[in-house]
């Protein structure tokens, strides 16, 4: 498991806003999931887009009132199955249905939640890090990860959401909007790919 400081700063945060850090790297992980549905026509990448949009709608809109069970269900028929792909992208496919599935589980019961924040950053680091892994042949680790670029840029992506987030006062719907509409016009996953 790669380390960071940033582990230990995200226990300060209010669960409004891990909820929202959770959202962001999801977002980033979703053009992987939408690039491997495209390449394999495994399923429609919007099918996804609708859970994470109703994350994000849960956090913008008072009066949401969204069935996290019912949306648990709808993402196990969007989760491909290892064995049936020899694509890389198949992996960083999973990895998104995975922090979709940790996010979901973290809205039904929120006693997961610092386990839950902690598990997506990771996820989400841990995805690049095997990509790098796979194009070089050179394991990323706690000692050699500041020479890794690519790992590095997930890193400060991660705290760039922190320090956006740990600012706020209270539950800021405009500061939430912001950070998922920048994220979604950006469209450029963790991986470096864009929609």
């Amino acid at each position: 498991m790669l380390q960071n400081p940033i582990q230990l700063r995200l226990e300060k945060l209010e669960p409004w806003q891990h909820i929202t850090f959770m959202a962001a790297l999801v977002e980033r992980m979703y053009p992987n999931y939408a690039a491997f549905c495209q390449q394999t026509d495994f399923a429609e990448p919007q099918a996804f887009r609708n859970l994470l949009d109703a994350v994000w709608e849960i956090m913008t809109v008072k009066t949401a009132k969204i069935n996290f069970e019912n949306q648990l269900e709808k993402l196990e028929e969007l989760i491909p199955n290892t064995e049936d792909y020899d694509i890389y992208m198949i992996y960083p496919a999973v990895d998104a249905c995975i922090s979709m599935s940790t996010l979901l589980h973290t809205l039904l019961d929120r006693d997961l939640m610092m386990e839950s924040v902690l598990k997506i950053s990771q996820q989400s680091v841990a995805s690049v890090a095997q990509l790098e892994e796979a194009q070089t042949g050179v394991e990323v680790t706690n000692e050699n990860q500041k020479e890794n670029e690519a790992v590095c840029a997930e890193w400060d992506v991660q705290w760039e959401i922190f320090r956006a987030l740990k600012d706020a006062e209270s539950r800021d719907i405009e500061l939430i909007r912001g950070i998922r509409n920048e994220l979604r016009e950006d469209g450029v996953s963790n991986l470096g790919l864009s929609l």
